[in-house]
């Protein structure tokens, strides 16, 4: 039996001609990732084997960016454990606020350029998956892990079975990629791909940009997946040509492609043409609704931004949308760049004016409302369209608050007309 791409990525990192589903291997790891929320508690158990530094200083990051800018003293004191442990330890790859470079870690990474086809990635975040759209195997995992790789530049993993998406057709006007990731979440549950990968394939994929696959990915644990991957195209090397030139110069990375008999669980054969506008209801990304076949919901908040829309596609369409138009009034609606870089490139295309002549905030780079950090906490009754990837109860405020999850379409026509809204109402 063939082997699926996941298993090919894994095989190769762990020195094997073949794995197969449900088989233990230990494999070598090309980057390892903490933020200011994990890392603290793995330098603690990193202390404990006695490691006199990492494994290698080019392939550890650590990126503080949930509770950064810092909202207390709390967020504060990690993010100076983690500072001085980068210092300490000569990690190249940790992000200070402010830097060029720095902003949220899943998107920031593959901005620069420390993600490549083929590459075998853990994160002590559970989005770390976001990577499998450049063609590499990525899943995130504990803060004991994390030291432990960081130690050794090694973990373990059970070889996980596959779900084949085969998409075929192309997008209606305004569809997104968040779009078909809530469709097929609502299809098969939060834990209908439990412990497996998540493998997109088939011709509709051309359709699909960089972005909409960065988003796909990064929910792919909302299904339960242990990652989410697409193959390599010209889209893909397009990106690694523009974002880590000198590995595609080099070409140091490979692109893997699942055998012809890689065996899968099941198979989904999705028209992208029948992907409608999606929102995620309260409390689960389950619980989804087509745009249009509910009651007015009337909302208080719109959060756009976050690992999984807030990169320069996604702040580009929404301008398109907030352009000549304003937010309504009584509803919030919070703007936040993924990175500096896009921050910057957003700043000089004058899309920042757009949405403040809109009346929006536009923040700093933060992974801030999404988890119920700052920047947009929600109080009890409140409402609010998010383009962030979870809605549980609580999950950015108070228990008795409620969160929708939408694409970036569905988010500024929502803040614009004050209720649940798809973009062909404006």
């Amino acid at each position: 039996m063939g082997m699926t791409m996941t298993q090919k990525i894994l095989a190769a990192h762990a020195g094997l001609d073949h794995v197969e589903a449900g088989q233990l291997i230990e494999a070598r790891l090309d980057l390892v990732l903490g933020n200011d929320v994990t890392t603290p508690p793995a330098i603690d158990v990193f202390a404990k084997t006695c490691a006199c530094g990492v494994f290698d200083k080019s392939r550890v990051a650590i990126v503080p960016d949930h509770f950064t800018p810092n909202k207390d003293i709390k967020s504060a004191d990690n993010c100076k454990k983690i500072r001085e442990f980068a210092r300490e330890k000569g990690i190249e790859n940790y992000y200070e606020i402010g830097d060029p470079q720095m902003g949220v870690e899943h998107v920031i990474l593959p901005e620069n350029g420390l993600v490549a086809p083929g590459d075998a990635i853990i994160g002590a975040d559970s989005h770390t998956c976001t990577y499998g759209a450049l063609g590499a195997f990525a899943t995130g995992v504990g803060s004991t892990d994390l030291a432990c790789a960081m130690a050794t530049g090694q973990t373990w993993f059970r070889v996980p079975e596959a779900i084949r998406f085969d998409l075929t057709g192309k997008f209606r006007e305004n569809v997104t990629g968040k779009d078909l990731i809530l469709w097929i979440i609502g299809k098969i549950g939060v834990d209908g791909a439990l412990y497996e990968s998540m493998e997109f394939t088939g011709p509709g994929v051309a359709d699909l940009s960089m972005a909409d696959r960065l988003t796909i990915c990064n929910m792919a644990i909302e299904a339960g997946g242990k990652n989410g991957i697409f193959p390599v195209d010209e889209r893909t090397l397009e990106y690694i040509r523009t974002f880590a030139p000198d590995r595609y110069a080099a070409s140091s990375y490979t692109a893997f492609s699942a055998d012809a008999d890689a065996e899968y669980v099941s198979t989904y054969q999705i028209d992208l043409a029948d992907v409608p506008l999606t929102v995620s209801f309260p409390h689960l990304p389950e619980n989804t609704h087509t745009v249009g076949t509910f009651e007015p919901i009337e909302i208080d908040q719109v959060v756009i931004g976050s690992c999984t829309n807030g990169r320069l596609e996604d702040l580009r369409e929404a301008a398109r949308f907030f352009a000549g138009r304003t937010v309504k009034k009584g509803v919030r609606c919070i703007i936040l760049p993924g990175s500096q870089r896009v921050w910057n490139e957003a700043l000089a295309e004058g899309l920042l004016k757009i949405f403040v002549d809109a009346h929006c905030v536009v923040s700093a780079s933060t992974c801030g409302p999404c988890l119920g950090g700052h920047m947009g906490i929600l109080a009890k009754g409140e409402r609010c369209v998010s383009t962030t990837n979870r809605n549980f109860v609580g999950r950015m405020g108070h228990p008795e608050s409620e969160v929708y999850l939408a694409g970036v379409p569905v988010a500024v026509a929502s803040a614009i007309l004050g209720r649940i809204a798809g973009p062909d109402e404006l």
